[in-house]
């Protein structure tokens, strides 16, 4: 069947396989080189294989929670919405989190997703007590920090390519609220929004929107906001009543793909400008509920058919603390001349990590969107090519663009012994994406 990742490019036809227990999947692991798929929120190819793409999602229990410690134990294909759902009323909350809820755990542990806090609390491995990894020769090995550390160091960031996860032991943070407390800051220009984030580190959870066809003196001009789990007295009244908002149906959706010149650098600029206008009420405060704080496009039903029937291609990268500055003004730049703005540009501080193969640096990170044509691709390479004069990384889990030259131009070291780990553990053999094929992994 046609499959694809959340940005509808590219689409492939693959062989899927749906196993319902663990002797199924040891079986479709055993027939021909394989990738999982979660919930294929992934943004390009990196749970797709043309021939044994394994859908995970019939592995959805929750197993165990002790409220002492927050840990929660589930199956790989159990969706971190399902884990809301359960466990805030309860008074607990992902201790990371990326931008939707629709993602499974494999993806989670695949991917090493990153949220608005890891400049204070670190990537979802972070978060991760043990894994269960399902290996090349159909085994299940226990992986943590003091078993079998190798394969779960790799296997945090790894894609999918080390092996299937099947259950995850993560911790929950307790929170007695579902709202957040936000502070929104208006920023001039990009340079005027890092000094936002360096002055305000103490924040638990931070983000940027940026314009980024806005030029001159207000190159990458943003709304910053700041983020904290509101304590159940601090609430307003209205708030206190409804102690852990739950999230209502998505009432707004595209229901079709659009015609692509909807997306033009016209209408993008138009957004952009009334987004940027409407924060301009000086430094604001509010409460809002987590879902409008942490996964606002999840309120949209099949959001990304905005982009049309040729889908589109995020880029994600992250540029160290010393070279943020000038490489990223230096991408705004070029972003805002090439005339194709995304109006999807968000803007993260990363704290330390010194990991096998995650994504994340000490530094920042730049998220685009882009409708895929040729001059988008020419675009994105180009972003790629100053990620690598800069020192930086791209994100795979984002990616449908990149080569394997540039992929090594940016993570040479660590892309060289992974892709040893996989030779001697025989992952190589066993496990392959279009996306690691494409980047001869």
């Amino acid at each position: 069947m046609k499959l694809s990742g959340w940005g509808n490019f590219p689409v492939v036809d693959c062989q899927l396989s749906r196993p319902r227990n663990e002797e199924e999947l040891a079986n479709a692991v055993m027939a021909s080189r394989a990738i999982a798929r979660g919930n294929g929120r992934a943004y390009g190819d990196s749970a797709l294989s043309r021939t044994n793409t394994i859908d995970m999602r019939k592995f959805n229990h929750m197993l165990s929670f002790d409220p002492e410690t927050g840990q929660l134990v589930a199956e790989a294909g159990v969706l971190l919405s399902d884990i809301i759902a359960a466990f805030l009323p309860r008074g607990w909350f992902p201790a990371v989190t990326p931008g939707t809820r629709f993602v499974s755990l494999g993806g989670m542990v695949a991917a090493d997703v990153h949220g608005k806090n890891h400049h204070i609390d670190g990537s979802f491995g972070n978060c991760v007590d043990w894994l269960d990894v399902m290996t090349p020769d159909g085994e299940i090995m226990r992986c943590s920090r003091a078993e079998n550390t190798e394969l779960f160091e790799w296997t945090m960031g790894g894609m999918g390519l080390t092996g299937v996860v099947l259950r995850v032991a993560l911790r929950l943070r307790s929170v007695e609220t579902g709202w957040i407390r936000q502070t929104t800051h208006v920023a001039q220009n990009l340079d005027d929004a890092i000094d936002l984030f360096e002055d305000t580190l103490d924040a638990t959870y931070s983000v940027a929107w940026i314009d980024c066809l806005s030029t001159g003196e207000t190159l990458g001009r943003s709304l910053v906001m700041l983020g904290e789990h509101a304590t159940l007295d601090e609430l307003p009244g209205t708030c206190r009543a409804n102690r852990f908002p739950s999230v209502t149906a998505q009432k707004l959706g595209v229901p079709f793909n659009l015609p692509g010149f909807c997306l033009n650098q016209y209408s993008v600029r138009a957004f952009n400008a009334l987004y940027y206008w409407n924060g301009q009420r000086g430094d604001t405060t509010s409460y809002v509920n987590w879902n409008s704080y942490f996964y606002p496009l999840d309120s949209i039903r099949d959001w990304n058919r905005i982009y049309g029937r040729k889908g589109f291609a995020q880029f994600q990268c992250v540029l160290p603390l010393d070279s943020a500055r000038a490489g990223l003004n230096e991408m705004l730049k070029e972003i805002s001349e090439s005339g194709r703005g995304s109006f999807l540009a968000v803007l993260k501080r990363f704290g330390q990590q010194d990991s096998r193969f995650s994504f994340p640096m000490e530094g920042y990170t730049l998220a685009l969107d882009f409708p895929m044509s040729d001059r988008s691709v020419s675009l994105i390479q180009k972003l790629g090519q100053m990620t690598a004069a800069h020192g930086g990384r791209i994100y795979l889990a984002k990616d449908s663009i990149m080569d394997a030259q540039s992929l090594r131009a940016t993570d040479a070291t660590r892309v060289s012994e992974f892709e040893r780990i996989r030779h001697n553990s025989g992952a190589a053999e066993r496990f392959a994406s279009v996306q690691s094929e494409r980047l001869k992994l």
